[in-house]
C-alpha cells in the first residue's frame, strides 16, 4: 500500500510517499527490518534514538518512505507505526519542525506574539536549545522540544528511557530563567490517544524530580498532541500536564 502526499494547501508537515509493511524487528537503535507487502525484506533507518517503549513491537504495521539519494546507505526511513488506538510518529526529526512551523502560524496560544523563530540556539559552552523566539521588543523565549510516544492508560509519559541529556536541558533552562528569560519545555505527543501528560517516574525518577523543580523555578511546561493521517501530521490541541 502506498499513500500519496497531500496538497501544499494544508497546514502541518507532509509525509513523503509512504509505503506500508510489517515490522520484523528494531535493533541497534537506528535499524529496523520491515517486510513489504511484496514479501521483500528491507532494512530502514529508524530516526529515533529512544527506547520506543510500547511502539516498536514486531508484527505491527508500519509506514516507511523511500529516498533515492546515492549518498544514503539506507534508502528507507521509518515514519509511522499503526498501534491499536492511534497511528504513532516515530521520527524524532518531526517535532522541532512541526512546533516551529505551528508557532509561526499562530497555532500555539501560549507562544503568540513572537516575530522571529530561530532554531538550534547555542547556550552555555557545549549545548543547544531547540528554539529561540523573539519579538520586536527583543523579548526572548527559549523553547526546548521533546518527542513523546509512550502512552499508558491514556496518559502520555516522558521519558521512555533514562535521559541525562534531558535533565541537562532542564538545568540549562533554569539557568536562563535566572537571567530574566522566558523558558518553555514543550512536549509534542506524536499520537492521538493521550488525555494528559506526566513524567515517567517509574522509568526515570530523576527526570521527574528535575522537571518539577524546573517548573517551581519558573520554567513553563506545554504539552500538545497531534492529528496524524497518511498524508501529514498537524498540531492539534493542548493536553493537561499532571506533575
Amino acid at each position: 500500500m502506498s499513500c500519496p502526499a497531500n496538497s501544499e494547501k494544508e497546514d502541518g508537515v507532509k509525509w513523503p510517499l509512504l509505503i506500508s509493511g510489517t515490522l520484523i524487528s528494531r535493533y541497534k537503535r537506528f535499524l529496523a527490518d520491515v517486510r513489504l507487502e511484496s514479501g521483500e525484506i528491507i532494512t530502514a533507518h529508524c530516526p529515533n534514538s529512544g527506547a520506543m517503549t510500547g511502539c516498536s513491537q514486531p508484527g505491527r504495521k508500519v509506514f516507511i518512505s523511500f529516498h533515492d539519494d546515492p549518498r544514503r546507505k539506507l534508502k528507507y526511513t521509518w515514519q509511522l507505526i499503526d498501534m491499536p488506538t492511534s497511528l504513532v510518529g516515530v521520527n524524532t526529526m518531526i517535532p522541532n519542525r512541526l512546533v516551529a512551523q505551528s508557532i509561526k502560524q499562530g497555532l500555539i496560544g501560549d507562544l503568540l506574539g513572537y516575530s522571529n523563530v530561530f532554531t538550534e540556539i547555542k547556550v552555555g559552552k557545549n549545548s543547544r536549545i531547540d528554539l529561540l523566539l523573539e519579538n520586536s521588543e527583543k523579548d526572548r523565549c527559549y523553547v526546548e522540544v521533546k518527542n513523546c510516544t509512550l502512552v499508558e492508560n491514556r496518559q502520555a509519559l516522558f521519558p521512555d528511557a533514562v535521559t541525562s541529556r534531558g535533565k541537562k536541558h532542564l538545568v540549562e533552562l533554569q539557568g536562563l530563567v535566572t537571567q530574566g528569560y522566558r523558558c518553555v519545555m514543550f512536549y509534542l505527543i506524536q499520537r492521538m490517544d493521550a488525555q494528559g501528560f506526566s513524567t515517567a517516574d517509574e522509568i526515570d525518577p530523576g527526570y521527574g524530580r528535575e522537571l518539577r523543580k524546573a517548573v517551581n523555578n519558573g520554567v513553563e511546561i506545554l504539552a500538545y498532541d497531534v492529528r496524524i493521517d497518511y498524508e501529514q501530521i498537524k498540531i492539534h490541541r493542548q493536553v493537561p500536564c499532571n506533575l
